[in-house]
């Protein structure tokens, strides 16, 4: 028997279901479609579901962007943008389809 965590996550493989309809998001935008049709996760659960893909191949980092504005932290902000990688398999989940038909309609 193996030890240590397994690789499979229920939560990397709804994040896997968004980006196969997003192409690319970067994480707080993953989050906000997450929590609107699985059930809720933390954001720090989120994160840590893509840098562990991103190790095991599923996700990869499409682009990082620097944006200006007014935040609490200061006047910069870097989105780091992810999409499928090689390792992902998506099975089209049908609450996710829905969702983004919804919201492309509207």
């Amino acid at each position: 028997m193996a030890r240590g965590r397994p690789t499979k996550s229920e939560i990397r493989q709804n994040i896997i279901e968004l980006l196969y309809f997003m192409k690319e998001g970067y994480g707080y935008h993953i989050y906000k479609a997450y929590v609107a049709i699985f059930p809720k996760v933390t954001m720090r659960s989120i994160y840590y579901h893509l840098k562990k893909g991103i190790t095991l191949g599923e996700f990869k980092i499409s682009k990082i962007e620097k944006e200006k504005g007014e935040f609490s932290w200061g006047g910069e902000v870097e989105k780091t943008y992810y999409a499928l990688g090689e390792q992902a398999k998506p099975s089209v989940d049908e609450r996710v389809k829905e969702y983004f038909d919804k919201k492309s309609s509207s």
